[in-house]
């Protein structure tokens, strides 16, 4: 059995003006604070001499190119995403950006904000306009019904609200 495996789908290349900035603040983060550090710590550990058994800077030389390499990734995905930073025309329709409520059929209600790959976080209320949940509420009404289909069965919510503010 090979270590090969197919390649991921592209996720979708929008994000919400905060999520791109946290994605510059990482950058920067990375770039301006993390990076003169640890280069710190591998030029101190290259002048004590033997570089093979010395710690700081096998694993400082390991943490810069991991530091590079993210940054790389993060400056090529900045470049080609779509920073959405405009309200749709019509708001009573779920779009990229739209926080939805949910209620499900024992009147539990449930918050969810529409962002892109990059910036989903299921615990603070964000999901990726990539996944099922998300798919299914795109360019639903208030009060339509939303059916998600998974291995378990069948799941419906009703819009019950659906908001564009930040």
């Amino acid at each position: 059995m090979g270590r090969w495996r197919p390649p991921r789908p592209k996720g979708s290349a929008y994000i919400t003006p905060e999520g791109a900035e946290k994605l510059r603040a990482e950058v920067r983060q990375l770039w301006k604070v993390e990076r003169p550090k640890v280069t710190d710590v591998v030029h101190e550990a290259a002048k004590n001499g033997d570089r093979s058994e010395n710690g700081d800077y096998i694993y400082g030389k390991k943490r810069l190119r991991e530091i590079d390499s993210r940054v790389r990734f993060l400056t090529k995905r900045l470049e080609a995403l779509t920073i959405v930073d405009r309200l749709p025309d019509d708001r009573d329709r779920v779009f990229f950006g739209a926080w939805v409520t949910l209620e499900d059929e024992d009147g539990v209600e449930t918050r969810y904000r529409i962002v892109g790959p990059d910036e989903f976080n299921v615990s603070e209320g964000k999901i990726s306009m990539d996944s099922p949940l998300a798919r299914a509420m795109l360019k639903k009404q208030l009060d339509d019904e939303v059916v998600l289909r998974n291995e378990e069965g069948e799941k419906v919510y009703y819009i019950s609200a659906i908001d564009y503010e930040a």
